[in-house]
């Protein structure tokens, strides 16, 4: 005990000597750093509220200065250093630092980015055209109104990943072979409705695959030979003088396609192609529209006789042609139908009996 109070003696006044060969600077420097950790502790055993980002930075600039003014040791800081490590107040020290050199770059002048939407107009006519280089999309922007260099095109498709127009250029295919032709393709089909009463009526239909138009041939018990000539007959006058004109019909190897129905349309200069057999994909065009009428319109109603099944036919063929939307055509319709476009009033047209509604608006 007796050893204990000698040590503790001789190291106050150890303490006392070096306080007073201490300068009034330091003894400040010291009693401010120690008064901020009293007071973080308090606060600390009060509210347990953990180092803020103020007292952190408050501990660094008294550290700090007591290690460059007052030439402190890492040894010494630990002495008056009672809540943290010195080096932690070092590493607070390197992200003061780091953060002071973490700045938004300032521009400089030069030329401004090219506006993002002419950016999006240039992806665009590239990926539309593979084949044009440059130059060409260069010229084309011209034509539209922008001045932009061929230098600065290759710079935004670059950015973009965008090969230049040698390697983007597809190989031929046979989808883009046929975007050319497909304006000139009709394509026919037959599908059946059972009646009320289980008579069977077969329905003949044409489909134009740019514009999905639809035309309705007839409805009847009997298909024969004759009565699918006669509709082929008036189909092609149905069609004189439609441009781009017909070159080419599509159709399966039925039976009810006879010789004559090919030899009308061949009479017109109208290529006839046949299907493979059991390929319905062949002709998705006249498929699609098929299952399209049975699940929009004949599986909701009972048709009583041929007479009912051409009136509703009729009905929906006026629908599907100039109000429906397709996703084929980007949801618009076959005929673009003439209504109030604007902020009018959205009116509701019952179709055929309220099965379908056609949705417009009205003049304002």
């Amino acid at each position: 005990m007796l050893c204990f109070l000698l040590m503790r003696v001789f190291s106050t006044l150890l303490q006392i000597v070096l306080l007073r060969r201490q300068i009034e600077p330091d003894k400040d420097l010291e009693i401010l750093l120690l008064r901020r950790q009293l007071a973080i502790l308090e606060r600390h055993h009060a509210s347990r509220v953990p180092i803020s980002r103020a007292d952190k930075l408050t501990l660094t600039v008294l550290v700090t200065q007591l290690r460059s003014t007052c030439g402190w040791p890492m040894k010494q800081l630990r002495t008056v250093l009672h809540i943290v490590q010195p080096e932690t107040v070092l590493k607070w020290h390197r992200e003061l630092v780091r953060r002071k050199w973490t700045f938004q770059r300032v521009s400089r002048g030069g030329r401004p980015r090219t506006a993002h939407d002419l950016e999006q107009l240039v992806v665009r006519l590239a990926r539309e055209n593979p084949d044009w280089g440059n130059a060409r999309i260069e010229g084309e922007l011209t034509k539209l109104g922008f001045v932009l260099s061929d230098e600065t095109v290759a710079t935004i498709l670059k950015r973009r990943s965008i090969p230049p127009a040698p390697e983007r250029q597809p190989s031929a295919s046979w989808q883009h072979l046929m975007a050319h032709y497909r304006e000139q393709i009709l394509a026919c089909d037959f599908f059946t409705v059972e009646t009320l009463f289980l008579q069977t009526l077969y329905v003949l239909f044409f489909s134009e695959l740019s514009t999905r138009r639809v035309y309705l041939a007839g409805c009847t018990t009997q298909p024969t030979s004759a009565w699918v000539t006669q509709q082929a007959r008036q189909l092609t006058w149905q069609l004189e003088g439609r441009n781009p004109a017909i070159h080419f019909l599509v159709h399966d190897r039925d039976t009810k396609f006879t010789a004559t129905f090919d030899t009308v349309f061949r009479g017109q200069g109208v290529h006839i192609i046949v299907t493979p057999i059991r390929a319905p994909n062949a002709n998705a065009v006249a498929e699609r529209f098929v299952r399209t009428v049975r699940q929009e319109c004949l599986d909701k109603l009972l048709i009583l006789n041929q007479a009912h099944l051409r009136r509703v036919l009729g009905e929906y063929q006026t629908y599907y042609n100039q109000a429906r939307p397709h996703q084929g055509l980007a949801q618009r319709s076959p005929l673009a139908r003439v209504e109030a476009v604007g902020q009018g009033p959205v009116r509701c047209r019952a179709v055929l009996g309220g099965i379908l509604r056609d949705y417009y608006r009205a003049a304002a």
